[in-house]
């Protein structure tokens, strides 16, 4: 897990994801239900007003649909910030505004130039997909519409969006390492993760497959030899 951008990135989990991309729902802190309980005494309401009160509060996760549509794209491809930053629209929609079965991945702009890919569009990515919309010749266009935005600007989203929820540790690489590290856990072969991910070896991909405590204690699990 990051910590001041040392280390990698942390691997989320579902929950984390359903806050990213739904926002979350949490109870007011005991100090906001004291300031209340304070306000509303000033005004002779009492505790009759407080219980009328929500104890609920709702905390904001990626706030328009370009950030949910730009995550999700580096969530459900395992493409990098700086991939999915410079994707053209034609990459991802198709000339009637339907988003297209694969997104295209263009050498230009993977890492090292290596190759031209292409990655499905899993279900939870067309919904994403199809709220949003780009009139533009990139998906998603800079400030003024000129260009397309930087990876250093879609950072600076993210990060306010994990801090509003409360997550350390993460960032816009967390994405890449979530997808292949849950793909892994779920058996997917390893060599069909490269060709989804676009590592040059399978050497550099395990870098990025997270083993958790419990990994290796079912790992240990295993090893019974007696019985």
């Amino acid at each position: 897990m990051k910590i001041n951008r040392h280390d990698q990135a942390k691997i989320l989990s579902a929950q984390e994801i359903a806050w990213l991309f739904d926002g979350k729902v949490e109870l007011v802190s005991n100090l906001k239900l004291l300031l209340l309980l304070l306000v509303w005494s000033g005004k002779g309401e009492g505790m009759q007003a407080i219980s009328s009160l929500s104890l609920l509060s709702y905390v904001e996760g990626l706030p328009t649909e370009r950030d949910r549509a730009l995550f999700g794209i580096c969530l459900y491809t395992t493409a990098r910030v700086n991939e999915a930053c410079s994707l053209h629209t034609a990459d991802v929609y198709r000339a009637d505004g339907r988003v297209r079965d694969r997104i295209t991945f263009r050498r230009a702009t993977t890492k090292g130039k290596q190759e031209t890919r292409s990655v499905p569009v899993s279900p939870e990515l067309r919904e994403l997909l199809a709220e949003y919309r780009s009139d533009r010749p990139y998906l998603f266009p800079g400030r003024w519409g000129r260009g397309h935005i930087c990876p250093e600007s879609a950072d600076a989203i993210l990060r306010a969006a994990f801090k509003r929820l409360g997550i350390e540790g993460a960032s816009t690489h967390s994405f890449r390492r979530t997808a292949i590290t849950w793909m892994h856990n779920e058996r997917v072969p390893i060599k069909h993760i490269q060709s989804i991910s676009g590592h040059k070896s399978l050497s550099a991909l395990q870098r990025y497959i997270d083993v958790t405590e419990k990994d290796k204690e079912m790992a240990i699990s295993t090893l019974s030899f007696r019985s």
